[in-house]
């Protein structure tokens, strides 16, 4: 475990954009639009699992060819061997980061983490902990505890498992930085600008509330990939972290 968690202190740097643009398209060529209007100095990009299956690993390629690090937001969930070689596999295109989820359990999540550590530069790999479209009653109607209860749990598991890091909420983001120290890397969906609105997310913060709480990254979407001018959106995005 000690060798784990020092892999891991030695990967999450807090180095470079803390912005992470979520390119949800239903079509390639639209997150490659988007893409070519922004700078990969401002900001990494994820690529969830609608983009993933229609664009595959040759996508990837070409937005890191572009100077982009990607987020390969899969969250992977099944037995310990299959998460493992699609970790392995994921680690092996180049990609920044990976996730798993964390309710596959210990067992899976400790399988990730050796088989992203075997790959020579290997991606940070974080757990989700619960879906920031999820809210105590939706939680309530699967049998399981709020959000407040099942956040640490989770987390702690996945920092005993040697990952880097979670996906949570800005609104679990104190505790769980207070609770797991500073080496944990926390990423926060659920992000929205001051004006914007919460479209689907319940759970949400803006940029500086999240980063205040203790995020690390932050992964945007619709305020930047719907807006007229993606780039001058991040900008003004920056700019209210920055006051």
């Amino acid at each position: 475990m000690g060798e784990r968690l020092q892999q891991r202190d030695n990967r999450h740097t807090r180095q470079g954009p803390r912005l992470i643009v979520a390119l949800d398209f239903p079509a390639v060529r639209q997150a490659e639009e988007l893409a070519a209007k922004l700078e990969p100095t401002a900001c990494r990009l994820k690529i969830g699992k609608e983009l993933f299956v229609r664009g595959g690993p040759q996508l990837i390629e070409r937005l890191q060819a572009r100077g982009f690090e990607i987020f390969l937001d899969l969250k992977f969930h099944d037995i310990p061997n299959t998460v493992a070689a699609a970790c392995r596999a994921a680690a092996e295109l180049g990609v920044w980061m990976v996730n798993v989820h964390a309710l596959g359990g210990s067992a899976m999540m400790q399988a990730a983490q050796e088989a992203v550590a075997a790959v020579s530069t290997r991606p940070l790999l974080i757990a989700v902990t619960v879906l920031t479209s999820h809210d105590a009653a939706s939680l309530r109607e699967l049998g399981l505890p709020e959000p407040a209860v099942l956040v640490p749990q989770l987390a702690r598991l996945a920092r005993q498992a040697g990952l880097d890091g979670v996906v949570c909420s800005a609104q679990e983001a104190s505790l769980l930085r207070a609770r797991e120290g500073s080496s944990f890397c926390l990423v926060t969906p659920g992000i929205r600008p001051a004006a914007a609105q919460a479209d689907d997310q319940r759970r949400v913060m803006t940029p500086a509330e999240a980063l205040a709480a203790g995020s690390d990254y932050l992964v945007i979407g619709r305020p930047i990939t719907a807006a007229p001018d993606p780039m001058a959106a991040l900008a003004s995005i920056l700019d209210e972290i920055a006051g």
